[in-house]
């Protein structure tokens, strides 16, 4: 994606289903799941680099020892950081005391992050500062075992006020209002009363409070917890918590908005954001790792006893799409198929803008991670240039003679790679001033490639905002002098605000609504805009489920092809020579080739949960009112 674009956050668990011995006396070392973790962690970095953080629980501790490890950082390489301090911990201990060398019951007792339960979380901050305290996991202490909670996850809850009230509804004083907190705090209540009544039972059954603790541990129902604690959530989620005691669970919501993927043998219970991920460090096939299914968790409890449990009725599954086109990583199977499927199904469109005319093309690229739907998108137009080949063939087979036999079958496709994205200059780009002269220098562009007479194709994954094609691109093919850039989107025009977690949140932002609002005006239409105002005013204080979203009818009057003409508009300048035409994927190919995955609020505005109508139609409000509050 050539826009900045934020991630999204990724998560990883590992459950040890074996005394520590075992590892150490099978892959010779008891660090095994900490090596397994930053593995994990490292693979999903993708998801995420404004900060990192890890956790872990060791089982069957005796009082006075410490069982819970947590290390978080907000540094440049965060990882690399918790890792680093990670291994600084033990290696000062083994160092101080060789005769753990071989004992792994010492290891276990004494050295911090060594444990039977893992959970690890790489974040892309969605707003806010980046600072420590919002980096997950997050901890809620208490001196009962049972009662210490830990929590990551991968999502963005649109009800925050409301999971606030209930909170302080239970009679809780909650320090913030940020999702994060209200989740974990609404997780803690059901925690902290389950606890109770347990005991209280036990104790009419004459348990003593030493006695009942191992008893509660056993009787925990997770599942009914999670019931509970979910009850009023909206939004996307894949939450992972982690008890004291060593019940563990990763729940994802109902409509299936953000992924989850896991595998279990005999030794481990292991969950992920991806799947390729599980695959890799595991060393296990396609076929071995399950998608966890909406509205259902994976719980561990400390016994080892893996169950999947439905937490929440599922609703349909819209699954994010953006997932498949540019978030997860492309060495998935099915997703590397999906995105060469996106290029292929844009090659009809791209052949009508240049006329059919293969020969006086170059296609390209931009950035890397649309290489993938590049390679489709180059099959597909493989087969029309043999399609023109065997045309010329069967038209001159009267007259052919070798010499031309040969001038035909020598056309190749023209590929090449024109843009070279500087990362160095990217990362240093962290301010606004001066931002626009900067950012035209992200790329670099390979010359001498290009001829007066060519278009000069190039795909992306998705135009977002616009500014980099306008500030940087555009201008950078222009020095090329083709006669056509021809700019297309593997996936289709971003019409809305998302709220479950990727960070695109004001309108305003989006190109597409810009081009919109440019073609109103142009159409004396812009009255429209005052109408909508009025009709999301009317629906500030109706419940989620009778809000509507009425910002769709600033797009009603134009069809895709004329606002991907006007957006062409908005991404050129006077300055540029070239010809500029954007082609965007459709909705109906974009569900044909990720039919897993029909999550497409983005582009429909057809928001999987309550919650997401209330988010546009405070965006719009926000737009229409100067206000640049973001809109969850």
């Amino acid at each position: 994606m050539s826009d900045a674009l934020k991630h999204e956050c990724g998560i990883a668990h590992i459950r040890l289903l074996k005394p520590l011995e075992y590892y150490k006396e099978k892959y010779g070392s008891a660090f095994y799941g900490v090596n397994k973790m930053y593995l994990m962690m490292e693979k999903q970095h993708n998801r995420g680099q404004d900060g990192a953080g890890f956790a872990s629980i060791k089982l069957n501790t005796a009082p006075g020892d410490r069982y819970i490890s947590r290390v978080r950082s907000n540094q440049a390489q965060p990882i690399q950081d918790i890792f680093d301090q990670i291994n600084s911990r033990i290696n000062e201990e083994m160092k101080a005391n060789p005769e753990y060398s071989e004992d792994v019951a010492m290891q276990k007792k004494n050295l911090p992050y060594l444990g039977e339960v893992f959970l690890g979380h790489v974040r892309y901050g969605t707003f806010g500062k980046n600072s420590i305290e919002s980096v997950h996991p997050f901890l809620r202490q208490n001196n009962w075992m049972h009662r210490n909670l830990i929590v990551a996850g991968n999502f963005n809850m649109t009800n925050v006020n409301q999971l606030f009230n209930n909170l302080v509804e239970l009679g809780q004083h909650p320090k913030e209002r940020a999702d994060t907190v209200t989740v974990m705090e609404k997780i803690g209540h059901f925690l902290d009363s389950e606890v109770q009544k347990l005991y209280k039972k036990l104790k009419k059954e004459g348990y003593s409070k030493v006695e009942a603790s191992p008893i509660i541990a056993e009787k925990l129902n997770v599942a009914k917890i999670l019931r509970k604690s979910s009850k009023n959530w909206d939004g996307g989620y894949a939450m992972a918590g982690l008890l004291g005691h060593g019940d563990s669970f990763v729940l994802r919501d109902p409509a299936g908005i953000r992924p989850a993927y896991y595998y279990k043998d005999d030794e481990v219970v292991v969950v992920a954001s991806e799947r390729p991920v599980i695959q890799t460090v595991f060393n296990v096939d396609f076929d071995d790792v399950k998608e966890l299914d909406p509205g259902h968790a994976i719980i561990t409890k400390k016994s080892g006893d893996v169950s999947i449990k439905e937490i929440i009725e599922p609703i349909e599954r819209k699954a994010c799409s953006f997932e498949r086109i540019y978030f997860s990583r492309g060495s998935d199977a099915e997703i590397y198929k999906e995105r060469k499927m996106l290029g292929r199904l844009l090659m009809p469109d791209v052949l009508k803008s240049i006329q059919h005319d293969t020969i006086n093309t170059v296609f390209s690229f931009i950035p890397n991670t649309a290489e993938t739907s590049f390679y489709g998108m180059v099959e597909a137009a493989q087969d029309e240039l043999n399609r023109q080949k065997n045309e010329a063939i069967l038209q001159e087979k009267e007259t052919l003679t070798d010499e031309r036999l040969q001038e035909i079958l020598a056309h190749r496709l023209r590929t090449e790679k024109i843009a070279i994205k500087d990362v160095k200059l990217r990362t240093f780009i962290t301010e606004d001033s001066s931002r626009d002269d900067l950012v035209a220098h992200v790329y670099d562009v390979t010359y001498g490639v290009v001829r007066p007479e060519d278009n000069l194709v190039i795909i992306d994954d998705s135009i977002v905002r616009g500014t980099t094609l306008k500030k940087s691109i555009i201008k950078m093919m222009d020095r090329l002098n083709p006669k056509q850039i021809v700019v297309v989107s593997s996936a289709p025009q971003i019409r809305y605000p998302d709220c479950y977690g990727i960070d695109m949140a004001r309108l305003e932002d989006l190109v597409a609504f810009r081009a919109a609002l440019e073609l109103l005006k142009e159409s004396d239409s812009y009255d429209i805009v005052e109408k909508v105002y009025e009709k999301c005013k009317l629906q500030v204080d109706l419940d989620d489920q009778e809000v509507q979203n009425f910002v769709k009818e600033i797009y009603e009057p134009f069809t895709d092809e004329q606002l991907s003409d006007k957006i062409s508009e908005l991404i050129s300048e006077p300055s540029v020579n070239a010809k500029v035409k954007v082609i965007y994927q459709t909705v109906d190919n974009l569900h044909k080739a990720c039919p897993k995955n029909l999550g497409d609020w983005y582009f429909t505005g057809d928001y999987p949960t309550f919650g997401g109508n209330r988010v546009v139609n405070r965006a719009f409000i926000n737009f229409y009112e100067g206000n640049t509050d973001r809109a969850y």
